[in-house]
Formats: structure tokens, C-alpha cells, sequence
């Protein structure tokens, strides 16, 4: 018979380190900001509907959940689920890079952690690999 302990899990601190759930809504406003300004972003952009209202909300659900804050994401929502969540879209290597290129502008705006921020883009760019759904064969040559 073990008498070893079970060792509890470490909360996900990023949620109070990043500043609760008001600094998560600037993090997701200055994302989706990088999304309608940024060029590389317009595909990824078409995949959402024009009033961002309801995925905003949605998303500051889910970050404040993913960071370890208040649990409202899966309580309204379910299991995240992210990828089946994400299927509808073709998310290739660069909606990948767009979307990372959009966090990471958001975060440099609204993390004024370094440490954090870099422990985050590692995160996030994790996220971003698993969404990835498709590939994008390069152009084929017509005969030489």
C-alpha cells in the first residue's frame, strides 16, 4: 500500500499575472485589431464574421479559462474542443502564421511582462500548430 501523497496540480498563474479578466479583454480587442489592420491576416479575417462582438466574448471566455481564471468558457460552452471547433475553416501554415502574427502584436500591446509574454507566444504557438488542419501544396510546373 502507497502512503505517497497525490501531488496537486499548479494552477495556470498567467490569468492574475496577465491582470484578471480586464487585461485578457484588451489582449483579445488588440488581437482582433492586429486582424483588421494587418495584411497578412485578411484570410484568416474572412473567416470570422464582420461583427467581432460575440467572438470576442467567446474568446475572453475561453483565455480566461485557458490562463487559469474563472471557468465560464466551458461551463457555457462545454469542452473547448478546438480543433473540432475549427475544422469548418482551412487553417494551413499561413493562417497559422497570420493568427500567431496577430497574437504576438497583441501581446507585445497589452504584456508588459517579457518573461510572460514569451511564455505565452510559446503557448499560443503551440495552439496555433494543433489548429492547423490543411496544407497548401506549392504550384505545380506545367512540362519542361
Amino acid at each position: 500500500m502507497s502512503t505517497a501523497l497525490p501531488i496537486a496540480a499548479t494552477p495556470n498563474p498567467h490569468f492574475v499575472r496577465l491582470g484578471g479578466e480586464p487585461a485578457v479583454a484588451r489582449l483579445v480587442d488588440a488581437f482582433y485589431g492586429a486582424m483588421d489592420s494587418r495584411a497578412d491576416a485578411r484570410t484568416i479575417r474572412a473567416m470570422h464574421e464582420a461583427d467581432l462582438a460575440h467572438t470576442k466574448a467567446v474568446l475572453v471566455n475561453y483565455l480566461c479559462e485557458w490562463l487559469g481564471g474563472p471557468k465560464r468558457y466551458s461551463a457555457t460552452r462545454g469542452t473547448p474542443m478546438l480543433r473540432r471547433r475549427h475544422h469548418p475553416f482551412d487553417i494551413d501554415d499561413s493562417a497559422r502564421d497570420a493568427w500567431m502574427a496577430c497574437m504576438r502584436q497583441a501581446l507585445a500591446e497589452t504584456c508588459t511582462d517579457a518573461a510572460q509574454r514569451a511564455e505565452l507566444e510559446s503557448a499560443f504557438a503551440k495552439v496555433a500548430a494543433h489548429l492547423r488542419n490543411t496544407t497548401v501544396s506549392p504550384p505545380t510546373e506545367g512540362p519542361r
